[in-house]
């Protein structure tokens, strides 16, 4: 059974719809039915407001955004509010997942005005989109010193009429400030006329990562204090500067594997984690991992997922892949379309209540278990008689790894383990019968592509064809949905009459993390179609989004609409930024492919950034991770299968992906059938053979096993 469709608007008995009603957004739908007089952004709004000289209230969201639900439960469903919005302002509603653009523009702005940001987001714009003034939530009465939302719609109307001039003149230096952020960050003011090639090596790498290990929570794993997020990134870049090969000094190497095993081992005991279902929450809101803020995104539980599975390929914990199968297999199950799409999250609440679908009683465990199994399982799983949440109820967790908790009770690990799943099985049959949390189910190109490459790493390591099948299927909608000619979509969804609909011009993002899903797909499958796409996508991307000035890339294609600014995407947030995505993605192609003008794309990229990857590092994890591939001189690995190869001669191939090893691209063909550069005049010798080679020049082909595993070793 799928995840609930509450929260899903439909119709309203006495109400009609606003202009919402034909959007495919889970969360513009949910608002299609409040007495605001919301448009979508576009020229239908903009016009008018132009037409009318009224200012825009822009309001953003997303549908898994509790405090989100709640400003619309208070304000827009109320009619004296949106009687007021809709007699002053022409009123925008953007789900900022759809429309990054727009929320990465507008969240500067408030973060300039306020200090910080966050989501639901309120902008007020002039008529040509300079803002000037803005907040996140309002409450519906004054509280605590915030003014009600309607004192502040009072207060904006006002000044709009009688100082108007004024706010046009601010609204103009705040974009010219938001301009001037836009611009990279490799300032020539700020540092000193040096190339950015002179921070491109293995110091560079060093710095970032003693930032890192001054900011790391050596207690608890992670990063700072509370709230505490999973920081994907620069977990990886550990793991790669602990890898052998790194020319990382060896003490830090010991120090980073610290780093990596103290934080995966306490989100994979923490409430973060979902016990009974699999998969992760977006974040904790305390320090110890243990309260989560309840919704799950696709793209955390994509990127943990592959950072689980590289940490079992690092250490050989099989609880950590026991994680990843369990992401893998919440996805799958919760959400997966029929089609082989995923969508994009689970709301934190339901019922109107934050985690009240995730959290339990002990009095529910036991009667749920019976006395004996349920004191037991309470017990495991840190559900006291007091709670450690709201109203004695408690999220689940474990007190420790499964290996010490199985010491601690005289079992073998594989004993305890096999007596908490199946208990933790019953649990879940029984909160399955709870009211779901509703299900954002819009198809985003850039997190699906996040998602097929985990599953292509969990086939890489285990062997098990049924995740490259999923991956395979999801590539296979992506391509044949969201793809039009050379050129990508962003969105894909059905509208409230259950049309399917692919809109909106694909981001920088929505390429690149395409194009690594792509060549994760050319490690492990001889399907050439996956390389010839990786390489149009990526001309596209080259011409659409690169900047031929300075190098590096814009977030919006060069015929996208105009708005205040053309913004890029310099940092990493909660997917990695679309800039070091392609840098990535490039460098991988180009090993691949022996085009130059993919090299070159990607060193613009690390040269532009090259000064800031000191000063920012925790800010350019991914690109950091970028540089140190770079900085490997990776290895080229063609493996070339017999015309009709049999199950077992892909042994030699999952031979490759038993050892973590980063400085790696890898392209499987069929003998005679692939013609792409790697594979030129290198036949397979009877039988699956390896050509391993670094810059292009190849050593003797590998056909034996045993031969092959002596080199490995070497890696």
């Amino acid at each position: 059974m799928k995840a609930s469709e509450k929260g899903k608007t439909t119709s309203h008995p006495t109400r009609k719809p606003n202009h919402l009603v034909n959007e495919t957004s889970t969360y513009l739908q949910q608002h299609a039915y409040n007495p605001v007089q919301w448009y979508p952004w576009g020229e239908e709004a903009l016009k008018r407001a132009r037409a009318e000289n009224k200012p825009i209230l822009l309001s953003v969201g997303y549908a898994a955004c509790h405090w989100c639900h709640v400003m619309e439960h208070e304000s827009f469903e109320d009619d004296t509010t949106a009687a007021l919005m809709n007699e002053g302002f022409i009123n925008i509603k953007v789900d900022r997942e759809e429309r990054t653009d727009i929320d990465e523009i507008y969240m500067k702005a408030v973060q300039l005005m306020t200090g910080h940001g966050g989501w639901p987001m309120t902008v007020f714009l002039t008529p040509d989109l300079k803002p000037f003034f803005g907040g996140t939530y309002f409450p519906p009465l004054d509280h605590h010193g915030m003014p009600s939302f309607k004192r502040v719609l009072k207060q904006i109307q006002l000044a709009w009429q009688n100082n108007q001039d004024d706010l046009m003149a601010s609204a103009g230096e705040l974009t010219e400030h938001i301009q001037l952020m836009e611009r990279v960050k490799a300032d020539k003011d700020s540092v000193e006329e040096s190339s950015g090639a002179d921070y491109l090596n293995y110091g560079t790498i060093s710095s970032a990562l003693e930032k890192l290990l001054r900011n790391f929570d050596s207690t608890y794993g992670g990063f700072g204090g509370a709230p505490k997020f999973p920081h994907t990134f620069a977990l990886e870049l550990c793991l790669r500067a602990q890898d052998r090969s790194s020319q990382v000094q060896d003490s830090r190497k010991a120090d980073c594997l610290n780093l990596v095993k103290t934080s995966l081992n306490g989100m994979a005991i923490g409430g973060i984690h979902d016990h009974l279902g699999g998969g992760f929450a977006r974040y904790s809101v305390d320090r110890k991992w243990l309260v989560p803020h309840f919704e799950k995104m696709l793209y955390d539980n994509a990127l943990l997922a592959r950072t689980y599975l590289d940490g079992y390929l690092v250490t050989g914990d099989k609880y950590w892949l026991r994680v990843a199968r369990g992401i893998l297999s919440f996805t799958k199950r919760e959400l997966e379309t029929e089609a082989g799409a995923f969508y994009s999250s689970l709301d934190a609440d339901s019922e109107g209540v934050e985690g009240k679908y995730y959290v339990f009683t002990r009095r529910e465990i036991i009667d749920i278990l019976g006395e004996r199994d349920g004191l037991w399982f309470a017990d495991i799983m840190g559900v006291s008689e007091a709670g450690n949440f709201e109203h004695g109820t408690s999220v689940l967790h474990l007190g420790g790894h499964p290996e010490k908790l199985a010491k601690e009770r005289d079992l073998t690990t594989e004993a305890f383990l096999e007596r908490l799943e199946k208990l933790s099985q019953v649990v879940l049959s029984a909160r399955e019968k709870r009211v779901r949390p509703g299900r954002d189910e819009k198809v985003l190109t850039c997190w699906n592509s996040l998602m097929l490459s985990a599953f292509v790493e969990a086939y890489q390591v285990t062997g098990e064809k049924t995740y490259l099948n999923t991956a395979l299927k999801g590539m296979n909608f992506i391509l044949e949905n969201l793809k039009e000619g050379n050129r990508l979509k962003r969105v894909w969804g059905k509208t409230l009459d259950g049309k399917g609909l692919a809109k909106l011009d694909g981001y920088l993002d929505d390429y690149a993390c395409t194009i690594q899903a792509l060549l994760d797909l050319v490690s492990v499958d001889a399907q050439p179609r996956w390389l010839n796409t990786a390489i149009e996508l990526a001309d596209s991307m080259l011409t659409l989004f690169q900047d031929d000035k300075e190098g590096g890339f814009y977030y919006t294609a060069s015929d996208h609409e105009t708005l205040i600014v053309r913004p890029r995407s310099h940092f990493d947030g909660s997917v990695p930024s679309g800039t070091s995505s392609a840098a990535m993605s490039l460098l991988r192609l180009f090993h691949l492919t022996g085009l130059e003008r993919y090299a070159k794309a990607a060193q613009a990229v690390l040269n532009l950034y090259g000064p800031n990857l000191t000063r920012l590092s925790d800010q350019f994890a991914n690109l950091l991770c970028c540089l140190d591939f770079s900085l490997s001189k990776p290895r080229e690995v063609a493996v070339v299968l017999p015309e009709v190869p049999q199950e077992e001669e892909l042994a030699p191939l999952f031979q490759i992906y038993k050892n973590y090893s980063p400085g790696k691209v890898v392209a499987v063909g069929r003998e005679k059938e692939v013609t792409q550069f790697l594979f030129k005049d290198r036949p397979a010798l009877g039988k699956t053979t390896i050509y391993i080679c670094r810059n292009f020049s190849c050593q003797k082909p590998i056909s034996d096993e045993k031969e092959l595993e002596k080199e490995l070793e070497d890696w």
